[in-house]
Formats: structure tokens, sequence, C-alpha cells
């Protein structure tokens, strides 16, 4: 099997290491890619969002499956391109995809299928953003409806600060669908990210996971892209995946169905786990970042032919997923100056080991790699359970430097140390 991989960053890395893992995929190529990804793959250049261009590229290196992997070209409608090409195609289409592309697409799906969710309201104009901040009361969640990176939602007990980013994201044409920001009430509870690989009928979850949204230990600071993960999550209900799977995921799919937009990829469904049960925070077209790259590397099944299966809606003759009886956590490494404007050329040192996951670096023409975005890498460890991981995460996170380099120094301390509560009734 021939794969081509679209993307460039944490995530595509951390799927290209599993897919080279493969013995069914005798050939990867992944465009852009990164220095990381150029160990296992050949790499090529493309818009990542241009459909014609990756379609072209698709045909070019003949390809029998197409991965892609940032929400951007799943939005701009990439997989549909893909397909119209005679080629698989993991990823949903643009019409699917809308699901992460606009908050307020998403909040209209679940209120039609009946999924558990906090209320909300989307709002065009700054007074109707106020009124909903009032009525939901502190602490206030503003969330910009179109694509933000993972930065586009601020959770604050600051009225003001909630206001003003609703007013900036009404301001910004380019990323709120057609002027909208929604705003919602607040759920209280540990939050699990769940992926589930799907042909728009069959669902096959994939391990839960738990990822660290702010920049600061204690989760403090703004949001980011996420600064760290783990894998598996030893506090979680044990029906949890069984619960998720039966009041959100197959109403979610039946519902999309319906609408003639039949999800076929990978959904991501980031939940908090409340008093009255687990409910939907958002969903993802894709891979989490950096969620993957804890969940992949306990995978034993071979992830090529997985993600060959749901691209061909074959996924009902599939044999159980295998996973390893180990845990993952992994540990970001994030520029000067993220989230905000992050500084850029850095030199990295001792990033060549096993375990190094790339996300924003690049080589200058010395040969020399640097860092080339706001998340640079991440380091991955695996144990027993979850303290030998995070010792071997951090480790591993010694090893490699960075002028200016942030990391998160509790990433899954607290489920190490069985402080995590799980509210009664999730």
């Amino acid at each position: 099997m021939r794969v081509l991989l679209i993307g460039g960053g944490g995530r595509e890395h951390a799927l290209a290491l599993a897919l080279a893992d493969d013995p069914a995929v005798e050939s990867l190529v992944c465009a852009p890619g990164n220095p990381g990804m150029a160990e296992v793959a050949e790499l090529r250049p493309v818009v990542a969002t241009d459909p014609a261009a990756v379609a072209a590229l698709a045909t070019e290196v003949a390809a029998d499956l197409v991965v892609v992997g940032p929400e951007a070209p799943l939005v701009a409608g990439v997989a549909d391109a893909v397909r119209a090409a005679g080629v698989a195609c993991f990823g949903p289409s643009a019409a699917a995809a809308r699901l992460e592309g606009s908050k307020a697409f998403a909040k209209d799906v679940m209120a039609a299928a009946k999924v558990p969710t906090a209320r909300a309201y989307a709002c065009t104009t700054v007074d109707e953003a106020a009124r909903a901040l009032d009525e939901f009361g502190a602490p206030y969640v503003v969330k910009d409806d179109g694509l933000a990176a993972g930065k586009g939602v601020v959770v604050t007990d600051d009225r003001q600060a909630a206001l003003d980013h609703a007013a900036a994201c009404l301001d910004d044409a380019a990323s709120a669908e057609a002027g909208r920001v929604v705003i919602e009430e607040y759920l209280a509870g540990p939050e699990v990210s769940l992926f589930v690989v799907t042909d728009g009928t069959v669902a096959l979850p994939l391990l839960p996971a738990q990822d660290f949204k702010r920049i600061g230990d204690g989760d403090t600071g703004p949001n980011t892209g996420g600064m760290g993960a783990y894998a598996p999550l030893p506090w979680a209900p044990k029906t949890l995946v069984d619960d998720v799977l039966r009041d959100v995921v197959r109403p979610l799919l039946g519902e999309l169905r319906a609408r003639g937009a039949t999800f076929s990829g990978l959904l991501y469904c980031g939940l908090a786990l409340t008093v009255d049960g687990p409910k939907v925070i958002e969903f993802n077209a894709r891979f989490g970042d950096p969620e993957t790259q804890v969940v992949l590397p306990l995978l034993e099944s071979p992830l090529g032919q997985l993600l060959y299966a749901a691209a061909t809606g074959t996924l009902a003759g599939q044999p159980p997923l295998r996973w390893r009886q180990a845990t993952a956590v992994t540990v970001v490494l994030a520029a000067d100056g993220y989230p905000g404007t992050p500084r850029a050329g850095d030199e990295i040192t001792g990033a060549d080991r096993p375990g190094v996951v790339h996300a924003g670096t690049r080589r200058r023409d010395d040969g020399v790699l640097v860092s080339a975005g706001g998340r640079v890498l991440c380091t991955t460890g695996l144990g027993a359970d979850l303290a030998d991981a995070r010792a071997a995460a951090y480790e591993l996170a010694g090893k490699v430097t960075m002028p200016g380099g942030q990391r998160r120094g509790d990433i899954a301390e607290a489920a190490a140390s069985g402080s995590v509560r799980v509210p009664r009734g999730a």
C-alpha cells in the first residue's frame, strides 16, 4: 500500500511513525512534512489547503490511500478532491468537516441528534454576546466560531476579558463563520479526548486520553493547542467509552448521514465528565494534537490498514483493536512567546532521539535544526504506569534544549498521584 500523508506538524509526525511501522505500507510520502518525518518518509512540497494540488500529488505518487492530518485542508475540501480523483481518502468531506469548522453548526447538529452538550448561543453582535455571558455567568466560555488552531477558546472569570474576546471574534471575518461567536455554559468536570475511527456507519473507538490546554503549570495562563497529554486514563469510568458511543457518536453519525454529510475519518470527541454524565465540549474532524502522540504508540494494530478500511467503508470486517499494556505521556516544548507570537529560528539540540516528535521545526541551509512554530516538538515516554511514563517523558525532555523554550512540569501529575476526581454520576 502506498500512502500519502498530508500535513507537517506533531500529529502528522506521530501518524507517520505509526504508518511506517505497518508492514502493509510499502511506501510513505509526506507533504509537506517536517525534518522528523523525513527520517521515515519521502517529503514532497504541496499547499495542503489546495484541493486540486493535493489530488494531483496523490495521482502523481500513485497513492492507494491519502491521510489528511490537519483540519484546514479538510474544511477546504481536500478529501472531496482526492476521492473525486479516484483515490481512497481518510478524512471527512468539507460538508462533514463543518463539525469542526463551525461551532454553531456543531451545536445545531448536536441539538438535532440529542447529543449531551453545554447550552449555548451563537451570537452575531456584541450586545447578544453580553446578554449570553450574563445568562450563563462565570466561568465564561467564549468560542471563535471558525478554525483557530486550538487557541480560539477563552475560559475566564473576567467578564470584560470574555466580552473582549467575543468582540475580537466578531471583528475577524476570516475566522468567524458569518460573523458569529459562540457563548456557552461552563461544563465542570475532568476533560477527556476520545478518538473514533469511522467509515460513517461503523465506529471504532481508540483509547481515551487527556490533554492540557493551558500554557502554565496548574492550568494557568491562556489556552494553547495543547502542552502535553497522557493515555490511558486510570481514573475514567469503566463504561465511559460505551456510554459515549451510545449517547454521542452513533446519534451524531446518524444525524450527519441524514443531512447528506456522512462523516468518514477520525471523529475527535472532546468531553467533560460532569455530574450529569459525559457532555461534549467540542468535536474535531481529525486526530488531536498532542493526544495522537500518546494514543498511537500504544496501538499494536497496524494503523495503515485500519485507516484504509475506514476510507473504503470496510470497518465492519476489521478485527478488534490490539493495545500495548503500557502507559504513555508526552510533554510539549513550545517556543518563546507562545501562544502569542512565537519566536522562530532558535537552535534545537538533542532532538535526534527515539520518542522525540517534531511539530514546528525546520533545518537551516547548514543542516542545523531550528524552531519554526509555536509548539516546536514533544517528548513521549512509555512506562508500566503513569509514574514510569512521566519519568521517561521528562527524562527525554531534559535532553532536548532550545533557548527560551517553555514546558509544563505537571503533565499527568495529578493522575499519577491519584488525585483526579470524577463527579458522581459521570
